[in-house]
């Protein structure tokens, strides 16, 4: 008769499936290389492809024969997407996402741009642009959401915010007045869901949808009232002026987008450092993420669990409020009903996206950006590739992150449930 001793147990060790998620992600890498090498190496003309370094046609350019290039890195995605079959070390595998994406993406534009051009500071200010209230919104909802309050309202927010903007910067004639006004805004639907979310303990999805509807109603209602019949008195503001830091400005490609821009970009750059330090490196970021993942545990050690969440979706509106400025003061000029069309739901795609991150999200929304301004460009030099199909893009990546195909993909443990004090 055989006995096992305890040192025999400890030596057992559970097999590991062979089809891990990352196998999975580059199986998808390898098929999608394929179809790129295949498909747009034939559909691309033989033609040079010239990536401009600059806002239009002239100037210094990144030149490739197209079919070759969509070929090219069509190949570099099924070499990304074999490694991740091979089973790389997992520190590697993030890297390797990257390549694979950008390789594909690189691989479609060659077969796009082929015997065309495309100005790659335009492209980068652009995708910039309409990434900005993305970030700003997305940096909300990770405030809210690493302390465990779901912010469905950002729309809202936003909403709030471009009206405020709008009508106290025309009335005052000043910018940074409106500014100031669209902070408030968003603060404004911020306490309403903090009291009522943490207060009263009404679900916090109906709530975030229900403040949404409010913030709509309300807006629409004063401009068709008040805004539309006197727009010259309401509804036209200032818009925000450019600054531009000199010698960082006259940078090839990267100095016009980064340092010769409006402030709101410079104020979501250091808020995405700033949060990101700070959720790693404070007494408030353990505090919050604490809160988030175990506020019994976190009330036992003398956190106070309410009143860091209270603080932190007041942040959170605060920094959604200076998103919904850029419609107003950024973007248009003036305030129109339901103008935000949406963007509070699309930056909430890129806060999961982005994995709850402050960094994760801002690349998300970045991708979000891009792939809009890619459409609008696509659109413009008579592509057969709709529109409509690369506006869903981001949507459909969000879909494969949420469901676990690109790794782990985990909200704090304790988002969205009500903390009693027992």
């Amino acid at each position: 008769m055989s006995t096992v001793t305890v040192e025999d147990l400890a030596d057992v060790v559970a097999p590991r499936r062979f089809w891990t998620r990352e196998r999975k992600t580059g199986a998808v890498f390898v098929a999608l290389g394929v179809l790129a090498a295949a498909l747009f190496g034939a559909l691309a003309p033989a033609e040079t492809a010239r990536f401009t370094l600059s806002e239009d046609a002239s100037g210094a350019a990144l030149k490739i024969n197209g079919q070759f290039g969509a070929i090219l890195f069509g190949i570099a995605t099924v070499g990304a997407g074999a490694a991740l079959l091979a089973g790389v070390a997992r520190r590697w595998t993030s890297w390797l996402l990257g390549l694979g994406i950008l390789a594909f993406v690189l691989s479609f534009l060659c077969w796009q741009v082929a015997g065309k051009f495309m100005p790659l500071v335009d492209t980068a200010e652009g995708s910039l642009e309409l990434a900005l209230p993305l970030i700003l919104g997305a940096l909300a909802g990770v405030l809210c959401e690493r302390s465990g309050v779901v912010n469905v309202a950002i729309e809202g927010q936003f909403l709030m915010g471009a009206f405020g903007a709008a009508l106290v910067g025309t009335m005052a004639a000043s910018v940074w007045v409106g500014l100031i006004s669209a902070v408030i805004g968003g603060v404004i639907i911020a306490l309403l869901l903090a009291v009522l979310a943490m207060r009263y303990l009404v679900d916090q999805v109906v709530l975030g949808i229900v403040l949404n509807l409010l913030a709509l109603g309300l807006t629409g209602f004063l401009y068709e009232r008040l805004m539309q019949p006197q727009a010259a008195t309401y509804n036209e503001p200032p818009r925000m002026p450019t600054w531009r830091i000199p010698g960082l400005a006259d940078i090839p490609v990267v100095g016009p987008v980064l340092f010769d821009t409006n402030p709101l970009v410079y104020l979501a750059l250091i808020l995405v450092v700033v949060i990101s330090f700070g959720l790693a490196r404070t007494r408030w970021g353990l505090r919050t993420r604490a809160v988030g993942e175990h506020p019994t545990a976190a009330d036992t050690v003398g956190i106070r669990v309410k009143g860091t969440r209270y603080l932190n979706v007041l942040l959170g509106g605060v920094v959604a409020g200076a998103g919904g400025a850029f419609f107003t003061l950024v973007s248009t000029g003036s305030f129109n009903k339901n103008m935000t069309s949406g963007a509070g739901f699309i930056a909430l795609a890129a806060l999961i996206f982005g994995r709850w991150t402050p960094v994760g999200a801002f690349f998300a929304a970045l991708f979000f950006g891009f792939a809009n301004k890619l459409a609008t460009y696509l659109s413009a030099i008579g592509s057969p590739v709709p529109s409509q199909f690369l506006n869903m893009l981001p949507y459909l990546a969000t879909l494969v992150a949420v469901a676990g195909l690109v790794g782990r993909v985990r909200a704090p443990a304790a988002d969205g449930k009500p903390f009693i004090k027992g």
